[in-house]
């Protein structure tokens, strides 16, 4: 992990200095263990910085391709996503192209992905894309990493994290027990290789007090 790790404060005044000017075209890649607060730190630099978020999840493979493999057991591993269409993706935003860049968006009442649903305009300077797998040295995903700009790692107190993560399988329709289950059985594990990619950031942001 690197040695720079900031602890952002409830207010989260340390963000400013870290973000780039407006005007020209940032992609910001943001990581971490499942439940540590990626898509809430995401949510919060578009509000209050007008970023567009285009998050890794929406290249989740849908469930009929994930049956077909053999992997819906395992949904939200990194065989799991189209690796390669995020990364070819992300290389049409980072061109910021004189069009409008189309991406898909995972919708979780659903559970799969939806093609066509997140406008990235030509006018946006900040974009910010969150995700686990960023960092990972296996392909495809140092592709991914070479289409971004920065990338910050976040980390949470697991007994913070965790009790928010099981939560958040019980609202999607897991019972506690199954929710129980698949944190152990998936998330877990894919933290483990989360935090073994994370000394590829530029920054480690720990956000324990910013999520209480």
């Amino acid at each position: 992990m690197p040695a720079d790790v900031l602890r952002l404060s409830p207010d989260g005044r340390e963000l400013a200095p870290l973000l780039p000017a407006p005007g020209a075209r940032f992609v910001l890649g943001i990581t971490g263990s499942p439940g540590a607060g990626k898509s809430t730190l995401a949510a919060f630099l578009a509000e209050t910085c007008e970023a567009v978020v285009v998050p890794m999840d929406g290249f989740h493979l849908a469930d009929v391709e994930l049956v077909r493999r053999g992997l819906l057991d395992r949904k939200g591993a990194p065989e799991t996503f189209d690796g390669w269409g995020y990364a070819a993706l992300l290389a049409r935003v980072h061109r910021r192209s004189d069009h409008v860049v189309m991406a898909p968006m995972f919708e979780r009442d659903l559970e799969q992905p939806i093609a066509g649903a997140i406008a990235v305009p030509p006018s946006a300077g900040l974009v910010v894309t969150e995700g686990n797998y960023l960092l990972l040295e296996a392909a495809p995903w140092p592709l991914v990493r070479s289409r971004l700009d920065a990338v910050w790692h976040v980390v949470t107190d697991d007994a913070l994290r965790l009790p928010r993560l099981l939560a958040r399988h019980v609202a999607s329709g897991k019972s506690p027990e199954a929710a129980a289950d698949w944190v152990a059985r998936v998330d877990q594990p894919n933290g483990v290789l989360i935090e073994a990619a994370s000394r590829g950031a530029d920054l480690v942001l720990d956000l324990t007090d910013w999520m209480r």
